[in-house]
């Protein structure tokens, strides 16, 4: 594995796209999307967005209360009738499954990566 992907300005992807954290308040199953994927509700401090998320080798109880990493400034996607608002990272855990990027520490909702 190699990083292929040419360099970009860092000013230019400060100031295009914007991370935030947030916390998981609700996971639900989603039947209805072709991945295997939740349905979340992500707190950001004074805002909550859901997301469809690729977390489910995680316990859905296991989840809430935790803080994710969030790309929130996509636009929504709508993804078997659900309106996803924004995007948690994740990397692949080398099964098949996603492991969300989280804050070594927690730190308020709504606070931004850079």
């Amino acid at each position: 594995m190699g990083i292929d992907e040419p360099d970009i300005d860092p000013e230019t992807f400060l100031s295009d796209v914007e991370m935030r954290i947030g916390e998981v308040v609700s996971v639900e199953e989603f039947p209805e999307a072709r991945k295997d994927v939740y349905k979340l509700e992500v707190d950001f401090g004074g805002e909550t967005r859901q997301s469809a998320a690729g977390l489910t080798r995680y316990e859905k109880d296991d989840l809430v209360g935790r803080q994710v990493v969030a790309v929130t400034n996509l636009g929504a996607v709508t993804i078997a009738g659900f309106e996803s608002q924004c995007l948690v990272t994740g990397v692949d855990d080398g099964d098949g499954g996603v492991i969300h990027l989280q804050p070594e520490s927690e730190v308020e909702n709504g606070t931004r990566v850079y």
